[in-house]
């Protein structure tokens, strides 16, 4: 018996020894993939390839990194939409999706689904790459990346071609974490965020992918003693952040995910819920982690654009100040272009009653 019990014993320390080594040797380059296996970390197409209008946009993180971006510009002006207003013609602005990859890869491999987002939504996009992924300098780390985001954002506010009161941010999986804390930071830059298929933590998803460590690391819903934890260096830990964003959120599952649990989408939405009164949680019965926006078809597109019109619509700010920036000239009448803040010009013309906009409830919505 005794035997036995030092045999567990070691056993059991051994354990802790090997997920020791493991999370200080190897973690960043198991949560930081930039170079998908076979393929080289430069880019292999640019949005050229794929017939949109692009430009490359290079910035400075508050730490002084490079980044590399790119702003990808929807072509006729997004929702390029003309209204009359004092004698002028106004031109209303979409949204801008401020979107944050996966993982792996870089952001070369997801323009497919960038050049579908942008036919379907009418919106522009921003892809950043993070430090360490594709053109830019540096290295992955959480606490990097999260200034990376800060940098792209700050960057889309002060542009003068876009509506800056319709920026959304779309994150999937590890862009989820990343969109929630730039959301939770900057309530008065960020209209709403999209999350696909996003963890809750780090540390839960140590536990997954490494059941043998699930005793000895671990987010809230752990019940073991958790000791590796504080060896984790980048926890992105957004069950603890998700609470704190105030701005709309719309959750997106899909339900055959094979990398993160479909019930890390549930338990962030529930969390969510309890202080945000503007969720929405939408199912997609035979969404993996990487195809949802593939296997959801019409389906997927339809909700969010219903969540866009709902919570990001043209007349969003209605009670802002009107401010009106000459654009161009149209057969001899000023076209002019409603940016930032400035809407109040599209409540004129729309005779909207901004109010009934704020009326929402906790609800899923509904199957389309």
């Amino acid at each position: 018996m005794v035997s036995f019990l030092k045999a567990l014993l070691y056993g059991a320390g051994g354990v802790v020894v090997v997920g020791m080594a493991t999370l200080v040797a190897f973690q960043e380059k198991l949560v930081y993939v930039p170079a998908l296996p076979g393929l080289p970390r430069p880019y292999s197409i640019t949005p050229a390839r794929l017939l949109l209008d692009y430009e490359d946009v290079w910035l400075r993180s508050s730490d002084g990194v490079r980044l590399h971006s790119w702003f990808v510009k929807h072509e006729p002006p997004v929702r390029g939409a003309t209204l009359a207003y004092r004698g002028s013609r106004v031109r209303v602005l979409g949204p801008t999706i401020l979107f944050f990859q996966e993982n792996a890869g870089n952001i070369a491999h997801r323009l497919e689904f960038v050049r579908i987002m942008m036919q379907k939504l009418h919106c522009n996009v921003f892809m950043l790459s993070y430090r360490g992924y594709g053109e830019s300098d540096g290295y992955p780390s959480q606490h990097g990346i999260i200034k990376d985001a800060q940098a792209a954002l700050d960057h889309l506010t002060q542009r003068n071609d876009i509506d800056t009161s319709r920026i959304v941010v779309f994150g999937r999986s590890l862009g989820g974490a990343v969109g929630s804390i730039l959301a939770k930071n900057n309530p008065d830059k960020v209209s709403a965020i999209i999350l696909e298929n996003t963890f809750t933590s780090i540390l839960d998803m140590a536990g997954v992918m490494m059941p043998f460590l699930k005793w000895f690391i671990g987010g809230g819903a752990s019940r073991g003693p958790k000791v590796l934890n504080c060896l984790v260096r980048s926890p992105w830990s957004t069950i603890d952040v998700i609470g704190q964003i105030k701005q709309p959120i719309l959750f997106l599952s899909g339900l055959q995910d094979e990398l993160v649990p479909p019930s890390h989408m549930q338990m962030l939405y529930s969390k969510a819920v309890e202080h945000n009164r503007y969720c929405r949680f939408v199912e997609f019965p035979t969404g993996m982690h990487m195809d949802t926006w593939f296997s959801g078809g019409d389906r997927y597109w339809r909700n969010i654009q219903l969540f866009l019109d709902q919570y990001v619509p043209e007349i969003q700010q209605c009670k802002s100040s009107c401010k009106l920036d000459d654009d161009d000239n149209d057969n001899g009448n000023a076209v002019k272009s409603i940016n930032g803040s400035d809407n109040q010009a599209r409540c004129a013309a729309h005779s909207v009653d901004f109010a009934s906009l704020s009326q929402c409830h906790i609800q899923k919505m509904p199957k389309m």
